[in-house]
């Protein structure tokens, strides 16, 4: 019994998704599973272009013909390359057969990495970090700023097409909580870049779309001009001078 009742709810769930796939790019979990739309779904013909296919050679040339499977990650890389910096179903389809695989070894990879955009993204994806380091320092206040700003939902593109906003998991400068990376895809796919921006505010990151929106290049790393790179506001207070050697360098001796 409670397994059709859960049956059941379950597939009311999907209904409702199937209903209004855009709405789900709104929530977290749409990250999670693929929902076939118009222009995202296996029966859109995909292949690599004549002019990827030699690069294709050249990515499977690294590995031994036995382990083909070790190139999925470079190669769904130049799938989202040619495909305008994201992959649709059909794209990682066609890594499949490349390698060698069933298709759910390579949706594995592409659902884990979060490089890779499964949906459209503007030509600057701007992915706040969601970790708790930057959650407690105010990440959340950071990502209701750029919605607002933008006037989007989470995954969403604006309508100019310049921007999208998303989230990635720890980022690596939890000491310069809060942060946010702006992919930058606005000199082509093939020429993205991945920038840090740290110790932001609310204001600030909508300086940062702002500048961007202007076609400038705001500077990279901490936004706090009171720090040098991960050092402390307002300079060191400790370890002011050179450290003392050890006592005994010569340890036979000690």
């Amino acid at each position: 019994m409670l397994a059709r009742l859960a049956s059941k709810r379950l597939l009311e769930i999907r209904q409702v998704f199937r209903q209004s796939p855009q709405s789900t790019r709104s929530l977290s979990t749409a990250l999670n599973y693929h929902i076939d739309t118009p222009d995202n779904n296996p029966n859109v013909a995909w292949e690599f272009s004549e002019a990827n296919k030699p690069k294709v050679k050249e990515i499977l040339s690294h590995y031994p013909s036995n382990y083909k499977q070790s190139a999925v990650i470079p190669l769904l890389d130049l799938a989202q390359q040619q495909h305008g910096g994201w992959l649709p179903v059909s794209a990682m389809d066609a890594v499949a057969k490349v390698i060698e695989v069933a298709p759910i070894r390579v949706y594995e990879v592409a659902t884990f990495y979060s490089m890779f955009n499964r949906a459209k993204v503007g030509k600057y994806h701007l992915l706040v970090c969601g970790t708790t380091p930057c959650m407690i320092r105010g990440s959340r206040d950071i990502e209701a700023a750029l919605l607002d700003h933008l006037g989007v939902k989470r995954n969403e593109v604006t309508k100019d097409g310049l921007f999208s906003v998303g989230e990635m998991e720890c980022m690596g400068c939890c000491v310069n909580a809060p942060m946010i990376t702006v992919a930058d895809y606005s000199n082509g796919s093939e020429g993205y870049t991945y920038n840090y921006y740290e110790d932001v505010t609310p204001k600030r990151v909508v300086e940062i779309v702002e500048a961007l929106k202007r076609g400038e290049k705001p500077p990279r790393g901490t936004q706090n001009p009171e720090r040098i790179n991960c050092g402390p506001a307002g300079g060191n207070t400790t370890l002011l001078g050179e450290p003392k050697p050890p006592p005994c360098r010569d340890l036979d001796a000690c």
